[in-house]
């Protein structure tokens, strides 16, 4: 029986060709690329954000990790991840966020920080404290008192405040649940701004920044505040206590948090194994805009 050659099948005595060498060169430029397109994306669309503190509780908790959207409000020096841009007032394509959004503000003379609050506050408006309210332009923001509200001591706890729910002020809210988690349990508000938009703060005990005479916001500049309201460097601290000493330039604004991706308890370590047992049920997909806006 007749059989075709196999045409794949190179004669036996031929050459074999010599291995080209790497051109380590090329791979290099493609690895950088593939940096440049993740710097860029960062800077310009979203990048992943980690909460630290706990000063956006309870709608925030240390652990939870977030998306931050670059685009709502336009592109400054502070949108660029690392801050590698010097700092500076310009912006492209610059939008004023809404009552209740969150936003990423870097402090000035801290570039290598960032932090979250919530905007109370837009360029005009005149706003006071009293007892812990919010007058906005000679009104009261309403605040509607919440059943009391138990956020778990781990989401609390940081660097900061290692010992989180203790101390001055503090008395009778740590608790042990029946199941035998740790929580601070903490009077809760539901707080109301003008566009509708509303969320939940906490308020467990007076203090000094509980009070604050009326200011007027500057043109381009935006009031923030943490939902935590007794432990939060905002907009009522002064720089020199590590807050952001009044009303903040919307240059130094970076984005808006969108949504929580997953969250972790500090058993979460660099062993992935450690992830699946540290990951906190029922956060993921969490969004961070404020309901009711409009």
């Amino acid at each position: 029986m007749m059989t075709e050659p196999d045409s794949l099948q190179p004669p036996a005595n031929a050459a074999t060709p010599a291995e080209e060498p790497i051109n380590w060169w090329a791979e290099a430029r493609g690895l950088l690329g593939m940096f440049m397109a993740v710097i860029a994306f960062h800077s310009l669309v979203a990048k992943p954000f980690y909460i630290p503190s706990s000063s956006m509780a309870p709608n925030l908790w240390v652990g939870d990790h977030l998306v931050v959207s670059k685009y709502p409000y336009g592109w400054n020096w502070a949108s660029a991840s690392f801050h590698i841009l010097p700092h500076g007032e310009w912006r492209i394509l610059g939008k004023t966020p809404a009552y209740g959004d969150v936003v990423i503000i870097v402090p000035r003379g801290r570039p290598n920080e960032d932090y979250i609050k919530r905007v109370v506050a837009l360029p005009g408006d005149r706003i006071a404290l009293r007892h812990g309210q919010i007058i906005l332009n000679g009104k009261p923001v309403p605040q509607e008192m919440l059943p009391r509200i138990q956020v778990p001591l781990d989401a609390l706890g940081s660097d900061e405040d290692p010992y989180p729910c203790e101390g001055f002020g503090f008395e009778g809210l740590k608790q042990r649940l029946p199941s035998g988690q740790l929580v601070c349990d903490m009077p809760a508000y539901r707080e109301t701004m003008p566009n509708g938009a509303t969320y939940t703060v906490v308020d467990h005990t007076e203090q000094p920044y509980d009070e604050m005479v009326e200011v007027k916001v500057p043109e381009g500049h935006v009031f923030v505040m943490g939902d935590n309201r007794d432990h939060s460097a905002d907009s009522r601290v002064s720089l020199d206590e590590r807050g952001l000493g009044g009303p903040v330039p919307l240059s130094d604004i970076g984005g808006r948090a969108e949504l929580i991706t997953h969250s972790f308890t500090a058993a979460a370590g660099w062993n992935p194994l450690t992830w699946f047992t540290a990951l906190r049920s029922g956060r993921s997909g969490t969004s961070l805009r404020p309901k009711g806006a409009h």
